[in-house]
């Protein structure tokens, strides 16, 4: 178990608001503060991540839960008044063991889907739908051919749902190494995920293909019976699109070509 320290600032520009934009924030901030104050009782909330696909989450030197989300996830809690808690979880069973009642939320790159949907359910996306694509050891891959992909993600249900083979691996890095040794002609993730991959590979990987859009952008997953749970990050979050706080922390993890809201 992973526990989190100090919440990381956002960095807000008020300068850059417009007079509806303040307005809007202040409404979203007293609903917040209404939503808090229901719901005192709980103080801590333990959220999972799989630390494992950078750079929305990852373990970092000092062992610590880092990335994206480990920024966003503390100033959510923050702004919601409560104490995140950090859990390390694989992915495989990262839902199961929410719905099993390890900890309260997930926040782990996970794309909203109606087929999680069913399951679990989704805050509004904290980060916007974004590409996925194919990254291969030769410009001439088959695509068609066998296809790495991470298990239980949308890019391994849409590889089943094409002409190519699919190969499954638990972890993110595992799908990498498979087409570096040849067992896979190419592997298709999440772009963001991708892209320094690529830039750090010196050439042995590339960009393939054409990028597919998949999913509704990446939420919190919660237990469906968490609605007051939910209705307090859902503001939290729309208070950090609102001030532009969760752009700038898209922005510096993602780079300057990333969506935004």
């Amino acid at each position: 178990m992973i526990i989190a320290g100090p919440a990381v600032p956002a960095d807000r520009s008020s300068k850059s608001q417009q007079g509806n934009d303040n307005m809007r924030t202040l409404m979203i901030a007293a609903a917040l503060a209404l939503a808090a104050g229901g719901a005192s009782a709980q103080q801590v909330v333990r959220l999972a991540t799989e630390g494992a696909y950078p750079p929305f989450n990852f373990i970092n030197d000092a062992n610590q839960v880092d990335g994206f989300e480990r920024e966003v996830g503390d100033e959510l809690c923050r702004r919601a008044a409560m104490t995140c808690e950090w859990i390390l979880n694989d992915w495989d069973s990262i839902i199961p063991n929410l719905t099993a009642g390890n900890y309260d939320a997930i926040m782990a790159g996970m794309s909203i889907t109606e087929e999680r949907a069913r399951v679990i359910s989704f805050t509004q996306n904290y980060f916007p739908p974004a590409s996925s694509a194919y990254v291969a050891a030769s410009a001439d891959a088959d695509l068609k051919g066998v296809i790495a992909a991470q298990v239980n993600t949308i890019q391994a249900g849409y590889i089943a749902s094409t002409d190519a083979t699919l190969v499954e691996f638990a972890t993110p890095d595992e799908t990498i190494a498979a087409v570096r040794r040849g067992e896979a002609d190419a592997v298709f993730a999440d772009k963001d995920f991708l892209v320094p991959i690529v830039a750090e590979s010196g050439g042995a990987l590339m960009f393939v293909g054409e990028e597919v859009e998949l999913g509704g952008g990446v939420g919190m997953g919660l237990r469906q019976s968490d609605s007051a749970l939910r209705d307090r990050f859902d503001a939290a979050i729309a208070t950090m699109k609102a001030d532009g706080s969760l752009n700038a922390m898209i922005l510096k993890w993602f780079g300057a070509e990333a969506a935004t809201f």
